[in-house]
């Protein structure tokens, strides 16, 4: 599994608007500081906003705000508003169907492996926070 660069974007735009404690963060802005481009930098709020983290407002002084505060954001929270749930293998995929036909899922000890790794890497992404970014502190 990699993490997309979408996603990567979508981490940094969090974190610029944690940092605004004050106020509104309007997308060209954080275009600019970020080096996104903007119509990407939009969609990504778009996103954002649909995965209810992000609230916009509109007219001459709007702008976007976090929905909540940034202790209560994981960094698992974001990624898989962008990239979906996380799947290290399709395996683990609902839909996937094994081409392995000897085995079921529940029976393939690869499908076990790649279910533990994927269990602990979502708690792990679970145990970061928007706040741990912001003093950038190493979990």
């Amino acid at each position: 599994m990699r993490i997309t660069k979408e996603a990567d974007y979508a981490l940094r735009i969090m974190r610029c608007l944690a940092e605004c404690t004050e106020g509104l963060r309007d997308a060209k802005t954080m275009s600019e500081l970020l080096n996104i481009p903007s119509r990407f930098t939009l969609k990504i709020l778009h996103k954002l906003m649909t995965g209810k983290l992000v609230k916009s407002y509109k007219g001459v002084n709007g702008g976007y705000k976090l929905n909540f505060p940034p202790n209560e954001i994981t960094m698992r929270q974001i990624v898989e508003i962008i990239d979906g749930p996380l799947a290290i293998s399709r395996c683990l995929d609902m839909d996937y169907e094994c081409s392995h036909r000897a085995y079921d899922k529940a029976g393939c000890f690869f499908h076990k492996v790649f279910e533990d790794i994927n269990v602990k890497l979502a708690a792990e992404l679970d145990k970061v926070t928007l706040e741990m970014a912001l003093r950038n502190e190493n979990h």
